[in-house]
């Protein structure tokens, strides 16, 4: 027996496309780039956690997480536990400044305590680039500074937009390449573990 109704037989479709169209119209949509690292406790729950945080966020939605990267602590007191790195790329209606307060909100709701400089830390949520936003605020260095030369926030930021640009400085993969590649300043890929996309 046939039948019109759409629901009686499933039918293929593009669904993140359809998306993707929904949020060309969203009114002041814009694409920005967070990094997560954390090297205390159960790192990977706690980035799981932060993406999922970020996810729950309104006006916010997640494009694409990263593969994890593993690697040593750089900067600050020596013999700090080994992080673990990912970048989220996410489209938003939030301006900076919201942006970077849910940020610390989601650190402190993990007990990131800031008391070290560059100390270990149980959970590091930064904006590494903003679309069409600069800014020279020490409260918000807008594109993040350094970016360019870490291969643990470049490694994870090609593998979620591999035709990402951190502005002022080029394409990414140009800008890891010029590191050595994705392994360089002992970056390593974890094949074992990953980081789950909320639906």
């Amino acid at each position: 027996m046939s039948t019109t109704d759409p629901t009686a037989a499933p039918s293929a479709f593009d669904l993140e496309s359809r998306l993707d169209s929904v949020d060309t119209t969203l009114h002041g949509q814009r694409c920005a780039v967070i990094a997560l690292g954390s090297n205390l406790g159960n790192r990977l729950d706690t980035l799981q956690g932060a993406v999922d945080a970020l996810a729950d966020t309104p006006g916010l939605r997640i494009k694409a997480v990263s593969a994890v990267y593993e690697t040593a602590a750089v900067g600050g007191p020596e013999d700090q536990p080994a992080y673990y790195n990912a970048v989220v790329v996410l489209r938003t209606s939030l301006p900076p400044r919201d942006l970077l307060e849910r940020g610390n909100a989601i650190e402190d709701a993990f007990g990131r305590v800031r008391t070290v400089h560059w100390g270990p830390r149980t959970l590091d949520v930064d904006i590494l680039a903003y679309e069409g936003v600069t800014s020279d605020d020490p409260q918000l260095l807008l594109p993040h500074p350094r970016s360019h030369e870490r291969a643990f926030v470049l490694a994870p930021w090609l593998d979620a937009q591999p035709e990402a640009e951190l502005p002022g400085h080029g394409p990414v993969a140009d800008l890891l390449a010029a590191l050595g590649g994705p392994d360089a300043q002992g970056v390593r890929r974890r094949e074992d573990i990953g980081l789950t996309l909320p639906e």
